[in-house]
């Protein structure tokens, strides 16, 4: 196969890449060096899309590029980063697929779990619809927006609605490993919202698995079977960890310190992945001390 891959030098794309050693794979990034630096000379690096008349000689197109929406508060600044990081590069991909005759039979494309809102308590799977004001979810719904534009009788979009995804080296747990490991973790406010989490390996498998079943389209939850409270979640990293579990944060300490953002933190949403299930993906690690364990096992 020959795979364009947008965001192949984050985390997730650099667990994924190495999956591809068979095919012809082609990574989109403004900085090449950095790219071949990270990657390997044995993917092709491009810098821009603007060269490419269409995307016809490519057979998937893997969209996983975005400004870090946890990084920073969000400032009108910011939120203009994050907005454009995902619409103009997810855009620019549309465009180019729909401007080809023969155009990839696949693209997958990102989102998060953040389109859902605060759901409290409630399980919930890709059927539910909501319309709410809050950034993530506007920011979600119009990247998803867009990249169901490539949509035909050609191209089929799954849509990737990503919750916490488990790695050492990368994204919300490594950031949060430091205090757990100074026996300084704890649950944030009551701990009662519901932590929708999945492991690295089941993240990139699940990436794999959508790309060899054709029947699989649309918005699938990259969540494991079994998302968990936050306070589940803090007691089970202190007892992987062998780590004290006495502290807690206050509810209020996160909203001063995050802002308008600390409802990442904060929201609920016990997102379940049925129709991932359902197409008959197997998840390795549907249990989070499992997936923890494994995880941290040299630590």
């Amino acid at each position: 196969m020959n795979i364009l891959v947008t965001g192949g030098t984050g985390f997730i794309g650099k667990a994924l890449l190495p999956h591809f050693n068979h095919d012809q794979v082609t990574v989109l990034s403004r900085d090449t060096t950095r790219a071949y630096r990270t990657l390997g000379h044995h993917i092709k690096v491009i810098n821009q899309l603007s060269d490419l008349d269409n995307l016809d000689h490519f057979d998937v197109v893997i969209n996983l590029a975005g400004e870090p929406i946890v990084n920073k508060r969000w400032s009108t600044k910011q939120k203009k980063i994050i907005c454009d990081s995902r619409w103009q590069i997810t855009q620019e991909l549309v465009n180019k697929i729909n401007a080809g005759s023969n155009p990839p039979h696949t693209f997958i494309s990102g989102s998060a779990v953040g389109i859902y809102g605060d759901q409290q308590q409630d399980a919930f799977d890709e059927s539910l619809a909501v319309s709410s004001s809050d950034f993530a979810h506007h920011v979600c719904k119009k990247w998803e927006d867009i990249a169901l534009k490539a949509q035909s009788d050609h191209t089929r979009v799954c849509l990737l609605r990503t919750g916490i995804v488990l790695a050492k080296h990368g994204g919300a747990l490594a950031k949060m490993l430091p205090a757990y490991q100074l026996g300084l973790g704890g649950p944030i406010g009551k701990g009662q919202q519901y932590f929708p989490w999945i492991h690295l390996q089941d993240m990139v498998k699940g990436i794999l698995f959508l790309i060899k079943h054709p029947s699989a389209q649309g918005a699938f939850n990259f969540t494991a079977p079994t998302p968990v409270t936050n306070k589940e979640f803090s007691q089970t990293l202190a007892k992987v960890l062998r780590r004290p579990h006495l502290l807690s944060t206050p509810e209020w300490a996160i909203k001063i310190a995050l802002g308008e953002s600390s409802c990442l933190l904060l929201d609920s949403q016990r997102a379940l992945p049925n129709k991932l299930e359902a197409e008959g993906f197997n998840f390795c690690f549907p249990e989070l001390e499992h997936a923890l364990k494994e995880t941290l096992h040299n630590l």
